[in-house]
């Protein structure tokens, strides 16, 4: 991804970024992922760079940025390990979601500390037994007096032992038609009684950061924890949250690709083999040809999205592609990695195998890849031609 897209003072934002991953993260992250140990330290750092207020302007922070800007920071950070820039990644939607649909009273409650990180957020949407299907979800709340009274569960909810809101997509009308217009987005704070965090779940990768599962029995929550004030919208507005949540796996994913090809490149002009360097082997050299073509290719829709979103356009198809693309693309490049490895790749000694085992998580999070192809093909058919 090119500097060309961002002005001087967000192509400062995004070297300091990348001389933090280099200096900070990528000397330490193999022991802290190996030991699935929260990086409170590096946490704390990303907080002094303004991190979590990438996308919160004044007057409630200070440095709003580019959603291309955006990206590239975010793949700065999952260059160095993907679970940093999923730490920010929820954090980010609900940011968004405060910004485009929360009251005056909501935003200054919440997008103050946000910005510092000092109030950390994070989204529920996904629930045991609903997967991707949000419209089935089982989750709801009733309005009593002045108050939400909420039941149900949720899971996969990452951040969520240091998360200090929640936005929630509960249904406030379980009898509605179509169903997404009895959905509804609730701001529930940490403290609130009834609300606990039961379980982390056990997982392949991304590790550090915890995944965690959910429950809500007789929660209270104000009614004026309503997003927006009005019920009913809520389907909408994270769907229109999710398109910057895709885009951000997308950079994800792209981060993580390249982690992996850099590795590659380098192991394959350092290793000879039958007295050269294997990068000269064509069957080598074809692995990095196809490695760093596909990964070029990624950058560029994830920019290509990243742009549309900041026109302030819909961009769910751009948003859906880039994230489909980058995720298999990641995927494809990881394992590829371990090829151009051999041996080497398989152990924990070398990076690699950490990419191969993060990478799945771009895969299947914010909505699986197949459904996201339904998505797309539905968006193609409905725009009737190619943006």
């Amino acid at each position: 991804m090119t500097d060309h897209d961002l002005d001087p003072d967000e192509q400062d934002i995004v070297e300091l970024v990348r001389r933090f991953v280099d200096k900070e993260v990528r000397p330490v992250v193999r022991d802290l992922e190996h030991g699935d140990v929260y990086p409170g330290e590096l946490i704390d750092q990303m907080k002094e760079l303004g991190v979590f207020g990438l996308a919160i302007p004044e007057p409630w922070g200070e440095a709003r940025v580019s959603t291309p800007c955006y990206a590239m920071i975010t793949e700065e950070l999952a260059r160095g390990w993907m679970s940093l820039a999923g730490a920010m990644g929820g954090h980010t939607v609900v940011a968004k979601l405060l910004l485009a649909f929360g009251t005056p009273e909501q935003r200054d409650r919440y997008l103050p500390g946000m910005a510092t990180g000092e109030l950390r957020a994070t989204m529920a949407l996904t629930e045991p037994d609903g997967g991707s299907d949000l419209q089935a979800m089982r989750t709801h709340a009733r309005r009593d007096g002045d108050r939400y009274v909420v039941d149900g569960a949720k899971t996969w909810i990452t951040n969520a032992r240091r998360a200090g809101l929640v936005a929630l997509l509960c249904k406030t009308d379980r009898h509605a038609e179509p169903a997404h217009r009895g959905i509804s987005i609730l701001l529930v704070e940490r403290d609130t009684p009834g609300f606990t965090v039961t379980r982390d779940l056990p997982k392949l990768g991304y590790k550090g950061v915890e995944s965690c599962e959910l429950t809500f029995e007789d929660a209270r929550v104000p009614a004026d924890a309503l997003l927006g004030g009005v019920e009913g919208r809520g389907f909408a507005q994270m769907m229109r949250g999710l398109e910057i949540g895709r885009i951000q796996v997308a950079a994800r994913a792209t981060g993580v690709g390249r982690a992996a090809f850099d590795d590659a490149l380098r192991y394959a002009q350092e290793r000879h083999s039958f007295g050269r360097p294997i990068w000269q082997h064509q069957s080598v050299g074809d692995l990095l040809a196809g490695m760093g073509t596909r990964l070029t290719a990624a950058r560029q829709l994830l920019l290509h999205a990243a742009r549309r979103y900041e026109s302030g356009e819909r961009s769910d198809l751009e948003a859906g592609m880039a994230k489909l693309f980058c995720s298999e693309t990641a995927m494809g490049i990881a394992l590829d990695a371990i090829r151009v490895h051999g041996g080497y790749g398989y152990s924990t000694e070398f990076d690699v195998e950490r990419y191969f085992r993060d990478a799945p998580l771009m895969i299947v999070g914010e909505g699986t890849n197949e459904i996201q192809s339904g998505v797309i093909a539905r968006q193609l058919v409905s725009r009737g031609a190619l943006p």
